[in-house]
């Protein structure tokens, strides 16, 4: 599916608009990057981002629908930038990953049941999730359906998966 067509097709009226990671400027992608309160639980997060890494970063996310009929995508709440989220191939499965600034926190349910209706026109059925073992409150997943299915490692990091099917 095209990252345009999926962008415009799904957007709704709940306050929510999705955009390709490039249309959202490297400043403010550098602030959510570099937020002590995001990256806490980002164990892969890097804070030497520059205004280069940053710009290729986000390309390579915008890539993700090329390469797999499916990535990330940028997310404004009322206009205002508030992170990203969505689904990214790992290990043949999509993973979905949603990083927001803190005040939207509140929202991460809403965004995530918006991304989870979406998953069936992208031809997605098996969603994962992996959470760093910092994050220590998981029922939300539970109760969302996901089961936890082992701890992994990923980029040298450890990790637990849960993962939801159709």
């Amino acid at each position: 599916m095209e990252l345009d067509f999926f962008v415009q097709f799904f957007a709704h009226n709940m306050g929510l608009s999705l955009h390709a990671f490039s249309d959202i400027p490297v400043q403010q992608w550098m602030t959510l990057l570099k937020h002590p309160d995001v990256i806490r639980h980002m164990p892969l997060a890097d804070t030497n981002w520059d205004e280069a890494a940053i710009a290729a970063w986000a390309q390579g996310k915008d890539t993700q629908w090329k390469e797999n009929g499916y990535g990330p995508l940028a997310i404004r709440m009322d206009g205002q930038f508030a992170g990203w989220g969505g689904f990214q191939q790992e290990d043949g499965e999509a993973d979905f990953a949603l990083v927001l600034f803190p005040e939207y926190w509140g929202q991460g349910s809403q965004i995530f049941h918006h991304f989870m209706r979406c998953r069936t026109a992208l031809g997605i059925e098996t969603v994962s999730v992996l959470l760093p073992p910092s994050r220590l409150r998981t029922r939300g997943l539970k109760r969302l359906g996901f089961e936890h299915v082992a701890d992994v490692l990923h980029a040298g990091q450890r990790f637990h998966k849960f993962r939801i099917a159709g």
